[in-house]
């Protein structure tokens, strides 16, 4: 049987039917797309928000789930666009320079911090499971 694969996940037979893209791909790609959209944003807590996110993509475990944002609040699911699956806790930029963690969106019950890379660390330890792979809906 001929395999295919058109950056995405391969495919019996030789055309595009049933065609999955590669999770993987469409994780990094939106992670490609936040961090431009965050630097361009003109807000006054836009600075600490593109510090945040470029924090959650330093941290592997973060970076290898797929990234959606909701209300300016940093989120993450194992599935990509368009049946999300969130996971994970939540991440905010606040307008007083700190960063918050929660457990639902924009609460910050899992705490209050001075960085971001104090939030992300805090977020990682959420992941009770370690991070999943992307897969694609």
């Amino acid at each position: 049987m001929p395999w295919q694969s058109q950056r995405g996940a391969p495919v019996r037979g030789g055309g595009t039917a049933g065609f999955r893209p590669d999770p993987a791909h469409r994780t990094e790609s939106e992670w490609q797309h936040l961090r431009p959209e965050a630097s361009e944003l003109p807000y006054p807590w836009a600075p600490a928000y593109r510090s945040l996110i470029e924090s959650a993509y330093a941290a592997s475990a973060l970076r290898s789930l797929y990234p959606f944002t909701s209300h300016w609040a940093l989120r993450f699911s194992t599935t990509t666009r368009p049946d999300l699956n969130p996971t994970g806790p939540c991440l905010t930029a606040n307008s007083d320079a700190t960063f918050g963690v929660g457990s639902g969106l924009l609460t910050p019950d899992l705490g209050l911090f001075a960085t971001p890379g104090e939030a992300v660390a805090r977020a990682v330890r959420e992941l009770s499971r370690g991070p999943m792979p992307t897969d694609v809906r």
